[in-house]
């Protein structure tokens, strides 16, 4: 189990990251989205939940290289990973991706 100072430190830099990730979306609200289905019609995905996906990973994974990443778009596109006993990051970009999509600012971009 990681120490207090590691938890505090993931939870600093995750911090930092979700401000700008929030930024993104915040920007996002108003313009026109790139929309697509996944598994099924209701199971909608845009331009940023790849963008906000791919900005945290990145960031994330240049400060914890030794740390797993799991993420929805990631998944579904075929990324697998293996599980292993290191600290492992599970990310959603947006939750709440069709209020995103009509323009309803009721969604969450990350949460711990």
């Amino acid at each position: 189990m990681p120490a207090n100072q590691d938890i505090q430190l993931y939870f600093s830099s995750a911090l930092e990251l979700v401000k700008e990730a929030g930024t993104v979306v915040r920007k996002a609200l108003g313009e026109g989205k790139q929309v697509d289905t996944k598994s099924e019609f209701s199971d909608l995905v845009t331009q940023y939940d790849k963008q906000v996906e791919q900005l945290l990973i990145g960031k994330l994974r240049e400060q914890f290289p030794n740390h797993k990443f799991i993420g929805e778009e990631s998944v579904v596109a075929g990324v697998r990973n293996e599980l292993t006993d290191d600290p492992t990051w599970i990310i959603d970009p947006i939750d709440g991706t069709t209020n995103f999509v009509h323009g309803f600012p009721v969604v969450v971009s990350v949460c711990c």
